[in-house]
């Protein structure tokens, strides 16, 4: 099935739309580089919109009813959005669900140490990551820290023009011929990613004058010292703005599009559809990149109980009718597809991959080695996609993540669907996965958030 490029139907409404929806993505991507970041802009993004933080509701007892719109967030790094529908909750939710967390390196809790007079910080890759390709980068620090009487000191270098950026020295091709014969997975290792942050001894000092010099900024900046690490968040990124890809300006290259380029259009959507028959819910998770684990991932009850909490105040709650919610519910897992990149053909079978301009993508399962930690959606959900996406003229394909035996991957997907839901993988497709730069293709970003509106308004 020979599916049109999407770029070849658009009228001049449909490019301006394209590339408004395009630069408000690209902000997101800008001043949203970790979890806690991205839930600052949704919950600023939801207010304008007429959202309410339910955690206020709870305590207040204020009722909720149809057109009730209201957000919830988890330790600062998830959210969930609902909008209260005229059906009733126990019909289910129509439920756009993606993750907020990306490839990256984690400072260590004891990070900061000087070799041979020059200050380090010493890191843990988070995710599937190619460590080869986050040295002689220039990267940035973002996150928090926590100190001990509770206060928290934000962190954010090397984005602004005027900062300094860090990054991870490599070993000079004159001197690599032994790295050179390597496996591509320990060209560089894990333990070798350190981050090169400084060179100038503090004056006045015999021993680790650099890492003292380093200190003495860190107390006179941000009034931490040393021990603060203990309870601090801080993530290593590629430092640098997302920006316009090709000459032809039809793609975005950013860090961090697996998976915000998803989590921003479920949002928007979210955003954008007033009044629907179904309750709609947006739920934007942490911790996919590593099983979803942890308070913040799927895999906790925060959902679950934010389900239980809306419930409570539609006068409507029971354990009996919170399953039944569950049950009755449909839900897009909001994740990337590979697109097919023509410099590697070999992992691709032609038939069955996602490529840039054709639109949306459906992924019927992931998983690997024969499905393996898939969820295989039905085909009578689909086909009710189909048909949505076909009467809101929504350009969309379908795909496998490559070949058979040549790997495989996962989603959030999974989970969700043991509450059995109708879940299905839909998103964009992205070149250049995990990689410190990814590549979207802006066709492809703005046909899939016309397709997240079609299903939050349709899907029944």
């Amino acid at each position: 099935m020979n599916r049109e490029n999407a770029w070849t139907t658009y009228e001049e409404a449909d490019i301006k739309a394209l590339e408004g929806l395009c630069k408000e993505y690209k902000d997101f991507l800008s001043n949203g580089k970790t979890e806690r970041e991205c839930v600052a802009q949704s919950i600023e993004l939801a207010k304008k919109a007429g959202y309410q933080d339910l955690e206020e509701l709870i305590k207040n007892q204020t009722p909720l009813k149809a057109g009730s719109k209201v957000y919830r967030t988890w330790m600062e790094k998830t959210i969930a959005l609902f909008q209260i529908g005229e059906d009733a909750i126990e019909d289910g939710l129509n439920i756009l669900g993606a993750h907020i967390d990306s490839p990256r390196l984690d400072l260590k809790q004891n990070p900061l140490y000087e070799d041979t007079e020059m200050a380090l910080l010493d890191t843990h890759y988070y995710g599937g990551v190619k460590k080869y390709q986050w040295v002689t980068l220039p990267m940035a620090l973002h996150g928090v820290v926590v100190k001990k009487d509770g206060t928290k000191v934000n962190i954010c270098i090397g984005e602004k023009d005027e900062d300094p950026v860090v990054g991870i020295t490599d070993l000079l091709i004159h001197l690599s011929g032994k790295q050179m014969q390597k496996k591509g997975n320990v060209i560089v290792e894990g333990e070798d990613l350190n981050v090169l942050i400084g060179s100038k001894p503090l004056k006045g000092e015999e021993k680790e004058a650099v890492k003292k010099q380093l200190l003495q900024l860190f107390d006179e900046e941000y009034g931490i010292e040393e021990e603060d690490f203990l309870s601090a968040e801080i993530e290593v990124v590629p430092a640098g703005k997302a920006r316009d890809f090709g000459l032809d300006r039809s793609m975005i290259m950013s860090y961090g599009q697996d998976d915000r380029v998803c989590a921003y259009t479920s949002l928007a959507a979210m955003l954008n559809v007033e009044a629907p028959k179904r309750t709609s819910c947006c739920i934007l998770v942490d911790k996919e990149e590593i099983g979803s684990v942890g308070a913040t991932g799927m895999h906790s009850r925060f959902f679950e109980n934010t389900v239980a909490e809306i419930l409570a105040l539609t006068g409507d709650y029971n354990d009996l009718r919170l399953r039944r919610t569950l049950q009755n519910s449909y839900m897009l897992s909001s994740d990337v597809s590979a697109a097919f990149d023509p410099n590697y053909p070999s992992v691709m079978e032609k038939k069955n991959c996602a490529y840039f301009g054709k639109g949306l993508v459906l992924n019927k399962y992931t998983g690997a080695r024969g499905k393996s930690g898939s969820n295989d959606a039905n085909p009578e959900y689909i086909a009710q996609l189909r048909k949505i996406f076909d009467e809101a003229k929504v350009a969309f394909q379908t795909a496998e993540l490559g070949k058979v035996d040549e790997g495989g991957g996962g989603t959030i997907a999974y989970i969700p669907a043991a509450y059995s839901m109708n879940v299905i993988d839909c998103g964009v497709a992205v070149l250049s996965m995990h990689a410190p730069w990814e590549i979207t293709s802006k066709s492809d970003i703005y046909e899939v958030e016309k397709g997240y509106e079609a299903f939050l308004k349709n899907c029944r």
